[in-house]
């Protein structure tokens, strides 16, 4: 039986057996974080997405071998075309195959690397062209990750954070929000403000610090959107953003 390359939760509830070892693990600490009985998770669109079955997960190759781009690909095109379908608070959560090498011996800039390194070669694999709405420089307080001709926020997490807890993940994991969701939740809307103060109070409570200087309004003459796809521990960010439009296209499996 071929498996479709995003799942939601009621289809993995109910066929958790089927799954391999290390996707049942994953999933579980997935669920455990986000759902934790305390209701203490900072992001409320996230934990509210799970609960309503909006969110759509998809298991992922070893980020370091040759297959996992392309399954990312597969992955994200398949989840643009029915994203709009699946709730208020839509988000697709990849979760990667994460090795007892990589748990142990990968350090926050290690997984950082792998992080930009996977969306720069996803860029190649992109059957559609960027969308003319959205800057191509990340230098713009406007641009935004693309593929698919959708732009995405995406938020990375991983096994070697430990004070910014936001930040952590038993498993390399990308979660991919599309910028439609945030239609009704920025700045200039009273929902976006208030869910922002309470999501602040949360993340502070969450990780025991302040909330990193780099998390602001998408198109704020200020904020960098790619600063905030990867945190560090502490409140230090890259001077230039790793990502690269590499030009030349390849075929990406189905």
């Amino acid at each position: 039986m071929k498996v479709n390359p995003i799942l939601d939760r009621k289809w993995i509830e109910d066929n958790f057996s089927t799954l391999a070892p290390w996707q049942q693990t994953a999933y579980q600490a997935f669920t455990t974080m986000i759902a934790d009985d305390k209701n203490t998770y900072p992001c409320i669109p996230g934990r509210q997405g799970f609960l309503a079955n909006h969110l759509r997960f998809s298991f992922i190759a070893d980020p370091r071998t040759e297959n996992a781009p392309h399954q990312l690909a597969t992955a994200i095109q398949t989840y643009g075309m029915c994203s709009r379908n699946t709730g208020t608070y839509a988000s697709l959560v990849t979760l990667f195959e994460t090795p007892q090498d990589m748990q142990t011996q990968y350090t926050i800039e290690d997984y950082r690397q792998l992080f930009w390194n996977l969306l720069n070669q996803l860029t190649p694999l992109d059957p559609s062209p960027w969308p003319a709405e959205i800057p191509s420089q990340p230098t713009d307080p406007k641009w935004e990750f693309c593929f698919g001709g959708e732009p995405y926020f995406a938020f990375c997490a991983t096994p070697a954070h430990q004070t910014r807890k936001s930040r952590r993940a038993e498993n390399f994991l990308i979660a991919f929000q599309p910028r439609w969701v945030f239609t009704h939740i920025n700045q200039s809307t009273h929902l976006g403000k208030t869910m922002k103060q309470a999501i602040r109070k949360r993340l502070i409570q969450y990780d025991g610090k302040p909330a990193h200087p780099d998390l602001k309004w998408y198109g704020e003459g200020d904020n960098l959107e790619w600063k905030q796809y990867f945190l560090s521990d502490d409140d230090l960010s890259p001077s230039k953003c790793p990502f690269q439009r590499l030009k030349e296209k390849q075929t990406y499996l189905h």
